[in-house]
């Protein structure tokens, strides 16, 4: 009867872990390399060693010993009891962490479910069934990964056959005009930006929310790409050395945008030239009669020789005639003025936050008037921008919240930071440490830490990878909280109409909720 009770309630863990396994490598795209820099990250060290994982480690003795088998059965079958109780209490609460139901989750879950059931009715007989369940569950990582690469190959047949099919396509239209978008952050507000810009004269296509890979970009060329669209603009991402030129050639740009590039991902990379390497790979991969729309503000870029001709350079410092006083309002339209190389110009309302915003909107700027229109075109139609990330909207007892959750990398926390200035009132921050920075990652939070100091009043980090550099550059301001109630407690005083807060980064919906009174 335990046995079965035993063999019953292991099924329950092991479903809610290859849920939970599952969803990481779909987090992390399938990507050996963020898969496995998830680990070492605090949280990720945690999923391999914690107290729950220890105990049933120093339980495997007792299941080769006859005289405290017993014990640790009784030990493990409480384990089991109130992991699957557990597992019943995140399903009401709808906190079960699983993947998005694609084709391939939904695949991977029909094996999982197999090899889960198989296992037990092998094992079921057999006199070390519990220690044979105990192991595979201390194992359930690595054997979650094993069928997950187990079955890359078919994933990369499907992949290659539908790049094959992408391509095809995107030949067949002569005349598409292709923009191209990369960079280390700001590739998706720009992206949307121009959307809206050029779809005020043509029809545009643009790629969609995470559809920056090799398939989402292909998935898109198959899907949504007809004959009435004139401008198709792609957002490319990649995690490593190749990954541009591969999405240039299946999509043929004319027009290269390079947004800005930074340390963001230095630790897939190996080191800072591999990065700028894979983002000129866009420009490179330009024909003779191609254009490139470079962010001059970013010091990397515009130092980096690229040797391609026919280029545009756009720098914030040059184009902006009111910088340091009118761009970084705080509730009101940003107002500035662009001069053309042909000395036109134009002035500018867009209601937006940030530096690199800026920056985005000169880059459009650019691609547009190269695509016939004028600036007092592009103006009035900037005027209807609303950006991506960060926003600026009302929170709990009327305090000013920046939204900026939907991605985080160092420029934009400085940006963001440097915004925080313009504020009269108390400013608080509440973002977790940065990732996949690599070797630069501790001097990175260390300026992070110092400029809260000489902007913040109040700085709460909410994970521990980098707290302790970060403290060390901001100080006493610099607090870490984990817990989204305890967060709300320690901000509440600062929540009226005359402070602000900003969001940064991936922070759990809870303290959003709370923050924004919901």
């Amino acid at each position: 009867m335990i046995v079965f009770f035993l063999s019953f309630l292991w099924l329950i863990r092991e479903t809610k872990a290859f849920l939970f396994w599952l969803y990481l490598w779909q987090l992390k795209e399938y990507h050996i390399g963020r898969f496995i820099d998830h680990f070492r990250t605090y949280k990720g060290r945690k999923l391999l060693l914690n107290k729950v994982l220890i105990l049933k480690l120093f339980l495997i003795p007792f299941f080769l010993c006859p005289i405290s088998f017993f014990i640790g059965e009784i030990a493990l079958l409480i384990i089991y009891v109130l992991e699957s109780a557990k597992f019943f209490y995140d399903l009401v609460l709808k906190k079960i962490k699983k993947p998005v139901f694609t084709v391939k989750t939904v695949f991977l879950i029909i094996v999982s479910v197999i090899f889960l059931i198989s296992f037990v009715v092998f094992f079921y007989y057999r006199k070390d069934l519990i220690l044979s369940l105990l192991l595979f569950d201390i194992l359930t990582p690595l054997i979650v990964s094993v069928i997950v690469l187990a079955f890359q190959p078919i994933t990369v047949l499907l992949r290659n056959r539908i790049i094959k099919k992408a391509k095809e396509k995107r030949k067949s239209f002569k005349n598409l005009i292709v923009i191209g978008i990369t960079g280390s952050y700001g590739k998706t507000s720009c992206k949307e930006f121009l959307a809206q810009v050029l779809e005020t004269k043509y029809k545009v296509l643009k790629t969609k929310a995470n559809q920056n890979s090799e398939v989402g970009i292909s998935q898109c060329i198959l899907n949504d790409l007809n004959a009435e669209h004139e401008v198709f603009i792609v957002e490319m991402g990649a995690y490593g050395s190749g990954g541009i030129k591969l999405l240039c050639d299946i999509t043929k740009p004319k027009i290269g945008v390079l947004t800005g590039i930074n340390e963001q991902h230095m630790a897939l990379f190996g080191s800072q030239d591999n990065i700028t390497k894979t983002k000129f790979e866009l420009i490179e991969s330009l024909p003779k009669n191609g254009l490139a729309v470079l962010n001059a503000s970013n010091d990397i870029i515009r130092n980096y020789d690229h040797g391609f001709g026919n280029v545009l350079l756009c720098s914030v410092k040059e184009e902006l005639d009111f910088w340091a006083k009118n761009v970084l309002v705080k509730k009101e339209a940003v107002n500035f003025r662009i001069n053309s190389k042909d000395k036109n110009s134009a002035q500018f309302k867009v209601d937006v936050l940030g530096v690199e915003n800026i920056e985005n909107i000169l880059l459009v700027s650019a691609v547009a008037k190269e695509l016939g229109m004028s600036l007092e075109e592009v103006a009035r139609a900037c005027e209807d921008i609303k950006a991506v990330d960060p926003r600026l909207s009302g929170g709990f007892n009327g305090v000013n919240v920046i939204d900026s959750t939907y991605s985080a990398n160092p420029n934009g926390v400085f940006s963001h930071l440097n915004h925080l200035k313009f504020w009269s009132g108390k400013k608080v921050i509440v973002m977790p440490c940065l990732i996949e920075l690599g070797s630069a990652s501790v001097k990175i939070h260390r300026k992070v830490g110092e400029k809260i100091a000489q902007t913040c009043d109040l700085a709460i980090i909410t994970t521990k990878d980098r707290f302790d550099d970060v403290k060390k550059g901001g100080g006493d301001k610099v607090v870490f909280i984990e817990n989204p109630e305890l967060i709300f407690e320690k901000i509440k005083p600062f929540l009226n109409s005359e402070n602000v807060i900003l969001l940064e980064g991936r922070i759990s919906k809870k303290i959003k909720d709370l923050i924004y009174g919901n």
